[in-house]
């Protein structure tokens, strides 16, 4: 499992696992039954408070995106992968609800704005 923490990403630390994760769950990169480290490895792995990483993973089961097992650890639960992308779906809208404000007051066109997302796009299938 491959965890980025940004420090110049405005999302808390515990936000920005729980974000990645779900990511890894909808592109398939980690499965239903999938191990997920344990708290106090990725803590250390990440070198920050494994307070943060139980919030994390507090959240993850919360929203039904794993499941924990006292003794056993944390894997990937059996989910709808439409609820999955919906929620994520409204991450992105939420973001570019964001976005859209910023380019309006920038006085940025919708045509500037598609072309923008279109490179980053073609810069995906690029590499």
């Amino acid at each position: 499992m491959n965890i980025v923490i940004s420090n110049s990403d405005k999302a808390p630390i515990y936000e920005q696992i729980v974000n990645q994760i779900k990511m890894q769950i909808l592109s398939g990169t980690l499965k239903e039954g999938d191990a997920l480290p344990s708290m106090r490895f990725l803590a250390k792995e990440l070198r920050i408070s494994m307070i943060t990483t139980k919030r994390a993973y507090e959240e993850l089961e919360r929203e039904g995106y794993i499941v924990s097992y006292v003794g056993k650890g944390s894997f990937v639960k059996a989910s709808n992968n439409d609820f999955i992308r919906e929620d994520i779906r409204l991450q992105v809208e939420e973001g570019l609800r964001e976005v859209y404000n910023k380019a309006k007051s920038a006085d940025i066109s919708y045509e500037e704005l598609c072309e923008i997302l279109r490179a980053y796009y073609e810069e995906e299938y690029e590499q």
